[in-house]
Parts: C-alpha cells; sequence; structure tokens
C-alpha cells in the first residue's frame, strides 16, 4: 500500500504573507486542521490549529475585540509557520507514513515529489486506510479465529473456506501475548454464521467469532 492510494490529492494551501486571521477562516470553512504553506510553488511550512493559537490573544487578555481581530490580520502565517516539516514521498509506503507520523508525533504528511506538494496525507486518511483493509462497513460476514502461528494455518482455513464457496474479501492478521494468533476475515455471502461457526470447529479451526456485517456508509 503506497502512500499515493490513500492521500488527499486536492491540497488546500496558504501563502506565507496571508494573515493568522485568513489561515483560521480558511480552516474552519473546509473543515480543516492543518495547512501547507506553499511560496513560489514550494513548501515552506506548516500552519496548524495549534500554531494559530499559540499566535492568537489569550481569553485572559484585556484587548478588546477589535484589537484581537486588528491583532489577527496583521500577523502574517510566515511569522507563526512551522519551518521544520516532516514529508513523504508518494510512492512510500502507508507503513514508512505511520511510522514517520508516531515517530515525529506529527498528524499530518505533505507529500512531495520533486520539490512539489503532490498531496497531503493525515492521522484521518490512516483510519480510513485501516477501516479498508480490514474489510469493515461491507456487507458479507465477519470471521475472528484464533490459531497457532504454523505453516499451512491459513492454508488449512483458506480450503474449508472455500468448500463452502465462500471469498474471502479482507485477511487481518495479529499476534496475542500469549502466542496465539488472532486471524480475522470479512468474507463475502450470506451463509448462516451458527452453521458456518460449526463448519469451521468440525475441521479443527478455533472459532471466536462469527457475525454477520451490514454495509455502512462511506466516509469520504
Amino acid at each position: 500500500m503506497s502512500v499515493k492510494d490513500y492521500m488527499t490529492k486536492e491540497v488546500i494551501s496558504i501563502s506565507p504573507e496571508e494573515s493568522v486571521a485568513h489561515a483560521a477562516d480558511l480552516m474552519r470553512d473546509k473543515g480543516l486542521r492543518r495547512l501547507p504553506v506553499i511560496e513560489k510553488g514550494q513548501l515552506v511550512g506548516l500552519v496548524t490549529e495549534g500554531t494559530i493559537a499559540d499566535a492568537s490573544p489569550s481569553k485572559a487578555t484585556s484587548l478588546s475585540i477589535y484589537e484581537m481581530n486588528y491583532l489577527l490580520n496583521k500577523t502574517k502565517i510566515r511569522d507563526i509557520m512551522i519551518r521544520q516539516v516532516v514529508t513523504v514521498e508518494p510512492d512510500a509506503s502507508l507503513e514508512d507514513a505511520i511510522y514517520e507520523m508516531m515517530t515525529y508525533k506529527v498528524g499530518v504528511l505533505p507529500v512531495v515529489q520533486n520539490n512539489q506538494v503532490v498531496g497531503i496525507i493525515t492521522d484521518r486518511d490512516v483510519f480510513k486506510a485501516f477501516l479498508e483493509v480490514s474489510g469493515y462497513g461491507v456487507e458479507g460476514i465477519r470471521v475472528v479465529l484464533l490459531a497457532d502461528n504454523a505453516v499451512g494455518v491459513l492454508a488449512k482455513i483458506a480450503d474449508c473456506l472455500s468448500q463452502e464457496n465462500l471469498n474471502i474479501r479482507r485477511t487481518v492478521v495479529a499476534n496475542r501475548s500469549n502466542g496465539k494468533t488472532v486471524i480475522e476475515m470479512q468474507l463475502d455471502g450470506t451463509t448462516a454464521p451458527q452453521w458456518l461457526s460449526e463448519r469451521l470447529a468440525a475441521a479443527g479451526i478455533t472459532v471466536e467469532s462469527v457475525l454477520k456485517t451490514l454495509a455502512k456508509p462511506d466516509l469520504s
């Protein structure tokens, strides 16, 4: 999975010469929490809700509303923006992007190629990617199995499901602290959960749950 498959390609940006007030209005109107700062086609910084909040007068200020508005309109993005911006390339893996976010404790990475911003990927994009990879929100059957981490386990499960004419849409595998492996599968089909659970158990597969799933609205 590449960053380019999950990034937002239509990037809303701002100039370093714009005012903090304009950035705040733009973020509010567009429902954004961060804005890349672009100058002459190049990424020069990043402005976030946090940087704007830090630049705004405290609620305990003695300034009048007119004085506060004047201050926010006078202060330029250049004066408050984050200059050392962590970026990622579009061909980087999604895992690389997540690792960078966790390493630098950031929730957004501008996607840069040939010194041009071609997209932006945020923690929300990562959450959406996880839902897609896991098959969440798709109509069908969700099966959670418990198995040993050994050769041939997945083949045994796949063979059993194939005999029941069930297609595996998505598979997520994770290890538990007790050494067992959790295998979560999203299947296409309308088989009765109880019947499928019994068929898997008869094949020697430990079943934690078998549930029907319903389609959910797209979160785009």
